[in-house]
């Protein structure tokens, strides 16, 4: 993997992890994840405008990813208010490629192989580790992390197809716009204006402009490097995202906890190189 192509995904890995801390840092999360895609959508409009197109095939995958991109940033958003970083955001992270996975092999017929399957074992065992002996982090609060990464497994299988027939900033923008307005608008209906004016800061502007900046770092990345290799260093956002946790959020961060992140990333590593 060249050293450039190391480092973009790298760095996509920590935008990644630091849009999460700002986003689970915040007062209200769940409404500041909407302000926060908002605000992105509108910052990466014209970027999105003027690299590439997107054809009428990818609309109804694009339909479908809004529907689970809606699902995704809400169970996430909850549950950030309700449980620590360093608990949720590897749950939510590491399940997800091993739904796909499982998915894939349920559902079209491929056959993981070894280190796969191996990857699966870790993933479970770090999940595990994270959340500790005393299970830190209510039912409720795993049961949220999971169903998360339910619907980042989702919109991962629907926009791999959706991406056969578009460009992939002019279809993320496509996908994140409107998921962002309805997002907003049901704040505002449910929390009321001044529950979404007090997000309106540069903490917010910082996690929305994060959230869009990961993907093109990785799309970077992926024009300099395979995929696979990529996608696994991608997923050392895990172990950062517990050490952020850690730092800047105060959370009892102990050896166990943070040996289990680094057994999930090993573990998706594993899936994605396999």
């Amino acid at each position: 993997m060249p050293a450039d192509a190391f480092l973009l995904a790298l760095a996509a890995a920590f935008v990644h992890a630091t849009w999460n801390l700002l986003t689970a840092g915040a007062e209200e999360s769940q409404v500041a994840a909407g302000v926060a895609l908002l605000i992105g959508a509108l910052v990466f409009l014209p970027v999105a405008l003027v690299t590439g197109e997107v054809r009428s095939e990818a609309l109804p995958y694009a339909a479908a990813s809004v529907a689970l991109e809606l699902g995704y940033l809400a169970c996430l958003a909850t549950a950030y208010q309700r449980g620590p970083l360093s608990v949720v955001y590897p749950v939510a992270r590491g399940s997800a490629p091993v739904l796909v996975l499982v998915g894939s092999a349920l559902f079209l017929a491929t056959t993981p192989s070894a280190p796969q399957v191996a990857g699966v074992l870790l993933v479970g065992v770090g999940v595990l580790l994270v959340r500790g002996r005393a299970a830190t982090g209510s039912p409720a609060e795993l049961g949220l992390a999971l169903l998360t990464a339910v619907f980042i497994a989702g919109y991962t299988v629907v926009d791999k197809r959706g991406l056969e027939h578009a460009d992939p900033f002019p279809y993320l923008e496509l996908i994140l716009a409107p998921t962002a307005f309805i997002y907003v608008a049901a704040a505002l209906v449910l929390r009321g204006p001044r529950a979404v004016r007090s997000e309106l800061h540069a903490r917010t502007a910082f996690a929305g402009v994060g959230m869009f900046g990961s993907y093109g770092l990785a799309l970077a990345a992926l024009a300099r490097a395979p995929a696979p290799a990529v996608a696994a260093v991608r997923e050392s956002s895990v172990v950062i995202a517990a050490g952020l946790a850690a730092v800047f959020l105060r959370e009892p961060v102990d050896g166990g906890r943070a040996a289990g992140a680094g057994v999930v990333a090993a573990g998706i590593a594993a899936i994605a190189l396999g």
